[in-house]
């Protein structure tokens, strides 16, 4: 009966862990650019509940967001920004 007790302790401290993940708090626009290609883009910061700021780009006229300059892409800013709390800097 202990065991079974300890086993759910430890599954439910765990599961928190995701409860008190990073979350976007807000978004601001921070400047345009172009890749060496001509390829227009524009960069977002990003503040987290972490209180840590990250950068997503918005690409192809905003149907395209990605974190950062990475390949970590989505259709769908707030998708982008949530990947970009998630990860760990």
């Amino acid at each position: 009966m202990k065991q079974l007790w300890l086993a759910l302790g430890c599954s439910a401290v765990l599961g928190m862990g995701q409860v008190y993940a990073a979350q976007p708090t807000d978004i601001n626009y921070c400047a345009r650019g172009a890749t060496a290609l001509g390829v227009k883009y524009s960069t977002y910061t990003v503040r987290c509940s972490d209180g840590k700021n990250r950068e997503i780009t918005s690409w192809d006229g905003r149907k395209k967001w990605c974190v950062g300059t990475s390949r970590t892409c989505t259709n769908d800013q707030l998708k982008a920004a949530k990947m970009a709390c998630l990860q760990k800097k």
